[in-house]
């Protein structure tokens, strides 16, 4: 059998191009024409325009408004009154009428000295600002997981359409191959017809993997709130970082200081704090009270003009006492013991499932790493086989299916390498945020990872 022609690079170039469509083109020219933006850089752009951040970034600053407005129960008040009363009397037996007129105008002022109502209101929106802010980071943290999905998920559909591409013309040169070959009668027409048919089957995985590199596009575009973003690539070759802390029970214990883990604790401390609130409703309160007015009386009687100023100062203790209030205070308290005891589950669960979850995304990121590894040396070997097929093809020992086969065979295992590495990267951020660990800081780490 004689041997086949090589093919000339540049007829396989131009082969590629015209097999891979207006779309892929429009796409490829997108890419490349915006400069490409790191993923710290869209992390800051993502904090101003993300509005699950904002929603929680607001609800932080009102929480702090409120713990002004607790705080202003142990402060003095005073309040300013003033009237005016125009009054006319018939006296019995009298032929005048007597008129009086008596502007008054007086200033009051309270200072609380003992009242558990307003401590515990104060303490309780201390925790909530506490509450607030944890639910901040939380949203914060989201952002980030959230935004780097979204960034790989770019990246892999981009991996995984030049992947189809190279596939897509690899096939079409071996179709053109084996035409040649059925033309000089050295192979049968069924090496054309399997030919062809992976050939469709590689244009149908080509335009899926364009329509789904614009999907991702618009919704990496829609988070950070800018059009047409183009992310920065792995390194070639790539370097993942490594996992530090290197023990499972390190992460685990990291885990108590989550934000969520903080939020319930807070939870439970509120939830005392309405016990404490419940029973302040039968303690006494003291305040220090004070006043000063004035009134100006003015009249006239039978043609007679009169006017008197009153001056009137006091200060004093005012003490309060409810001595019984129908049982409503008992219910109350009961009700709030029973929220308590909620709240304290509520924790331990917490506690308990982030500890599960950490251990399960530390040995999901290990297992990631293994994964990586064995894809990597899968590589080469596809790579090796594909060459080793080719050779055989050509001096007839192997047939075209084998050939279509182990191109196949090597396409896949690299688009399954891509994807392998960008969930190591997600799985390491997941695992940080399991942790409570995870900050905009991390964010630089994976970075590094990626082309300057």
């Amino acid at each position: 059998m004689p041997i086949p022609k090589p093919t000339i690079p540049g007829a396989r170039l131009r082969l590629s191009c015209g097999r891979i469509g207006i779309g892929g083109l429009l796409l490829l020219g997108l890419a490349s024409a915006a400069p490409a933006q790191s993923l710290t850089e869209l992390h800051g752009l993502a904090q101003a325009y993300d509005a699950r951040v904002q929603a929680a970034r607001a609800s932080a600053e009102a929480a702090r408004h409120r713990f002004d407005q607790a705080s202003a129960l142990r402060r003095p008040t005073a309040a300013l009154s003033a009237s005016i009363n125009r009054s006319a009397t018939d006296a019995p037996g009298r032929d005048a009428t007597i008129y009086n007129t008596r502007p008054s105008a007086q200033l009051s002022a309270t200072q609380p000295l003992i009242n558990p109502a307003s401590t515990v209101q104060i303490e309780q929106a201390q925790r909530n600002v506490g509450l607030a802010q944890t639910q901040l980071e939380e949203a914060e943290q989201d952002l980030i997981l959230r935004l780097s999905d979204a960034y790989f998920a770019v990246l892999a559909a981009q991996d995984t359409l030049n992947t189809a591409r190279q596939n897509e013309a690899a096939i079409a040169e071996q179709l053109a191959s084996a035409q040649r070959n059925f033309e000089v009668g050295t192979a049968t027409i069924t090496d054309t017809r399997e030919a062809q048919s992976r050939r469709d089957l590689a244009i149908a995985q080509r335009l899926a993997a364009e329509n789904t590199l614009r999907t991702a596009q618009i919704a990496l575009d829609q988070l950070v709130g800018r059009d047409g973003v183009s992310p920065r690539p792995l390194q070639q070759p790539t370097r993942l970082p490594a996992l530090t802390p290197g023990e499972v029970e390190q992460w685990a214990a990291r885990s108590e200081s989550a934000p969520s883990v903080r939020r319930a604790r807070l939870a439970l401390e509120v939830a005392e704090l309405d016990t404490r609130l419940a029973r302040s409703g039968e303690q006494p309160t003291l305040d220090l009270v004070g006043s000063y007015g004035k009134s100006r009386n003015t009249g006239t009687s039978a043609g007679t003009f009169g006017v008197g100023t009153t001056t009137t100062a006091s200060v004093g203790l005012q003490f309060n006492w409810p001595v019984f209030t129908g049982g409503r205070v008992g219910a109350r308290v009961r009700e709030t013991v029973s929220l308590t005891e909620r709240a304290r589950q509520d924790l331990d669960n917490t506690r308990r499932t982030l500890a599960q979850t950490t251990r399960q995304a530390y040995f999901t990121v290990l297992s990631g790493e293994a994964q990586v590894r064995a894809l990597e040396a899968a590589e080469a070997s596809s790579r090796l086989a594909l060459e080793a097929t080719q050779v055989g093809y050509r001096v007839g020992v192997r047939v075209n299916l084998d050939v279509l086969n182990a191109q196949t065979q090597l396409y896949t295992t690299q688009t399954n390498l891509a994807r392998a590495r960008y969930d190591l990267l997600l799985g390491q951020l997941r695992l940080r945020q399991a942790a409570g660990t995870l900050a905009a800081a991390d964010l630089g780490e994976i970075a590094k990872v990626l082309q300057p």
